[in-house]
């Protein structure tokens, strides 16, 4: 154990298992402990503040210490502190939630059923799929099909979607019923002379090849996020999701939108499959649903696939599933002041305005040599470093960002580094001026990790 670690990251080290964390690194260098966090801003317990230019994890959306929030939640505690939704029983908040969720979603969304997690709110969807095509008659419709790069959990199910290979590797998955399609991203695998709308076109070409190789029969539905964020805010090109809807209705394949990190503003819309003008048969929700405050996701699907669902758990007599915490009224009470919230700030414009100015910044940076690509939709984008600005990236992936992402802690800036992408998803409460100030060491970080690039032997003449 190092004898320089504070007494608290000593006592981390001895406590937790750290979530995508090297135990054997944390135990030598120590753990970042975060105290307090106001508006864009989180404390260590140095009293060192960082603007938290990764929301989180993509999910504080209104920002850390809003007391209307806090005040909410304390008055559901006081009123009602827990209670299930099992067996015919329900909240008062668990109805006005959903409500405000049916509103504001995508494709007409008809029920809306409640998880902790998106996660399981993806793992809900894919029980769902398969409870429904049982339901029709279609006992071999079950296969999923995600994309490579796409994240979408890390259970069982939800984490053999999820198509990045460290959330595979000894963990025994993918399992099977799990399949993968490509990745839109056009900067890396478009070919040569090949424009947005062509690439997309040929996507849905290789979407649909897959499903007649599988058998449509056999093919249940299609997953993504609008905007890949694990993957490295992948945006999709001119066309993509017009192209991939037509390929799904085609084969009777559900589409599910992942909207756990694009719902509730973050794209400019309410939901980033307005955004890019699609239309799902279902959708997951979690993390700016509370705007991070409390654990709580959702799935909210159309009046078809409720329809169906709905008959045949009066065939069975119930429908086998939920959880323990789904739909807590503490969760539920925070979701409906929070999206109050948003829309008192008028959160979509809010992100529409300040966006010009996140864009702009990231464009500049686009001209650095250590940057390949720069890549942003609303208040979400990425930095794509680059060895002479080639889509190949570099050869030991993930060591460059890494490195670049230390440099901006330094300067007081959490940032997060994703494979070679250096990725940014502020607080949507965030100001321009305060874009202005989490940009400002920017390009002198990406200076001073270009020379250490060099030095290390990590950059090619």
């Amino acid at each position: 154990m190092n004898t320089t670690l504070s007494n608290s990251q000593a006592r981390a080290a001895e406590a937790l298992l750290l979530p995508y964390t090297d135990a054997a690194m944390a135990r030598d260098t120590g753990v970042m402990i975060i105290e307090r966090g106001e508006g864009v801003r989180v404390f260590d317990t140095n009293g060192r503040g960082y603007i938290e230019a990764m929301s989180g994890l993509w999910c504080a959306g209104l920002g850390f210490g809003n007391q209307e929030i806090v005040e909410a939640a304390a008055e559901q505690m006081g009123k009602l502190p827990y209670y299930h939704m099992f067996g015919g029983k329900t909240h008062e908040p668990s109805i006005e939630l959903a409500e405000k969720i049916k509103e504001l979603t995508p494709g007409r969304m008809a029920r809306v059923f409640y998880q902790c997690s998106g996660s399981e709110a993806n793992e809900t969807q894919v029980k769902l799929a398969w409870f429904y095509n049982n339901a029709r008659g279609l006992p071999d419709k079950k296969k999923i099909i995600s994309r490579k790069r796409g994240y979408h959990g890390v259970t069982v199910v939800s984490g053999s979607m999820t198509g990045l290979p460290y959330n595979h590797t000894d963990f025994d998955l993918p399992v099977d019923r799990i399949l993968h399609t490509g990745t839109p991203h056009y900067w890396k695998e478009a070919r040569a002379g090949e424009d947005e709308p062509a690439f997309s076109a040929r996507l849905a070409r290789e979407l649909e090849e897959l499903i007649e190789a599988e058998g449509p029969e056999t093919v249940a539905a299609f997953i993504a996020e609008p905007v890949m964020g694990a993957g490295g805010v992948v945006v999709p090109p001119r066309g993509y999701f017009e192209a991939i809807s037509e390929v799904c209705r085609r084969h009777d394949v559900l589409m599910i939108a992942d909207e756990v990190i694009c719902g509730f503003g973050r794209t400019g819309e309410w939901f980033g499959s307005q955004t890019f003008n699609w239309v799902p048969t279902s959708v997951s929700m979690a993390k700016q649903l509370t705007s991070g405050f409390m654990p709580l996701s959702a799935v909210a699907i159309n009046q078809d696939m409720a329809d169906v669902i709905e008959a045949n758990t009066s065939k069975i007599g119930t429908l086998g599933h939920g959880f323990t915490y789904g739909g807590h009224p503490v969760g539920c009470a925070v979701g409906i002041k929070v999206i109050d919230i948003y829309h008192r700030l008028d959160i979509t414009s809010h992100v529409k305005s300040v966006a010009t100015r996140f864009a702009a910044h990231l464009d500049r940076l686009a001209e650095h040599p250590l940057v390949g690509e720069a890549r942003h939709v609303g208040l979400v984008g990425a930095l794509e470093l680059s060895p002479n600005k080639s889509p190949d990236g570099f050869r030991e992936t993930g060591k460059v960002a890494a490195k670049m992402s230390a440099e901006l802690l330094e300067h007081g800036v959490i940032s997060r580094p994703v494979a070679d992408a250096m990725v940014f998803c502020p607080p949507m409460i965030i100001t321009g001026e305060e874009i202005d100030e989490m940009f400002d060491p920017v390009e002198a970080a990406l200076d001073r990790t270009l020379d250490w690039a060099k030095a290390e032997g990590h950059w090619s003449a």
